[in-house]
């Protein structure tokens, strides 16, 4: 699709793009997924994750593409003159400027928030940072890992009896990113009332904080502090992985009708009647036993074909795939989850369906400098 048939929802919005590593260029990929005009400027060095593999396509590493597609690319030395100067340049008609420079770095160009807007009044300023500008914390620099440990994220993340474990993905970084294109499109909204930009700041640390329900919510309540718990939940159950003869398989029972069929199902339906498990809060209360029980029910079963009739009957269930399979389930294509552009590319789509003016894949990432 051309440019100039761009009919994304945010055609017409011109997007500037200093950040680097995954929240802000997850950012400008959303972005640009919707039809803004994305120019994401590098330093002379590139973005750090263009060496973050194997593996690798042409000298860069896939880590890279995952993040930067739908964006055009240059690369300007902000820390010259020269390079300050074509900045400003491009912001005379740019609406948007997103950046993850350590704090006071912005400042020290003549780039800050509040040089840039007395300059241009309309722009909309996003700075992704590790923990904000001021505070106990502030000015330091913010690595998903790094934050995931601090926010609580890890400590109840991990196996009973075990150590904290991290979140197998960087879901404080692409959190933070989503965050800071939701706060992008609020501040675009709002702009179309005052005519007047802002600036918008997504940290990694509120991002990961954000994340912490039901934790936080159970220790605002009554104050216990939060334990592991492996694969179960932490208010609801069964909610948690079980083994079956062939592979294992998650259950998701969230209320009495489900476990209900559940147990129908099973040949043991005077189980949803025992007063020990007949509502949520006995069912949690009573998990270890209850566990036992599901446990010897499943031992004999066929956990793919078990799943599937679960959830025909409606009870929230499903196989636990690995990365491959979930990317080549059928229903994975039928959602159009996996796109294509040119030759090479291929990267998962957005989640966001519009039905008049879905997503497009237009331009694969810049890779060279002069993309």
């Amino acid at each position: 699709m051309s440019e100039a048939a761009n009919t994304g929802a945010l055609a017409g919005i011109r997007v500037i793009d200093l950040s680097r590593i995954l929240g802000g260029p997850y950012c400008g990929q959303i972005l640009g997924d919707h039809g803004a005009d994305v120019l994401k400027i590098e330093p002379p060095q590139g973005d750090d994750t263009r060496t973050w593999g194997p593996p690798f396509h042409d000298g860069v590493a896939s880590y890279y593409y995952g993040l930067n597609r739908n964006k055009r690319g240059t690369r300007l030395d902000l820390a010259s003159a020269p390079g300050r100067e074509a900045l400003l340049t491009l912001l005379e008609g740019a609406d948007v400027l997103i950046e993850n420079f350590k704090t006071g770095t912005m400042e020290k160009w003549g780039l800050g928030w509040e040089q840039l807007s007395a300059r241009f009044p309309r722009l909309i300023h996003c700075r992704v940072s590790g923990f904000g500008a001021d505070g106990p914390l502030g000015g330091l620099a913010g690595y998903d890992a790094a934050v995931q440990a601090m926010a609580g994220i890890m400590s109840v993340n991990g196996e009973v009896g075990g150590e904290p474990l991290r979140v197998g993905l960087p879901v404080v970084d692409i959190t933070t990113g989503i965050y800071a294109a939701l706060g992008v499109l609020l501040a675009l909204h709002e702009r179309s009332r005052s005519g007047r930009g802002q600036f918008v700041e997504s940290s990694l640390y509120d991002c990961g904080l954000s994340l912490l329900h039901p934790h936080a919510a159970n220790w605002f309540e009554d104050g216990r502090e939060p334990r592991l718990t492996g694969n179960a939940h932490p208010n609801i159950y069964p909610y948690d992985a079980f083994p079956t003869r062939t592979a294992p398989i998650f259950l998701a029972v969230g209320n009495d009708r489900q476990f209900g069929l559940l147990c129908g199902h099973l040949g043991v339906p005077e189980l949803a009647a025992d007063a020990a498990y007949a509502s949520a809060g006995a069912r949690s209360v009573n998990r270890v036993a209850l566990r036992e029980r599901l446990v010897a029910l499943l031992a004999g079963q066929d956990g793919p074909a078990l799943a599937q009739t679960l959830m025909d009957l409606g009870v929230p269930c499903a196989p636990v795939l690995s990365v491959s399979a979930a990317l080549t389930h059928p229903h994975t294509a039928h959602r159009g989850m996996v796109v294509a552009i040119g030759e090479h590319y291929r990267g998962l789509a957005s989640p966001v369906k519009l039905s008049r003016t879905p997503a497009r894949y237009r331009l694969e990432p810049p890779v060279d400098s002069g993309d």
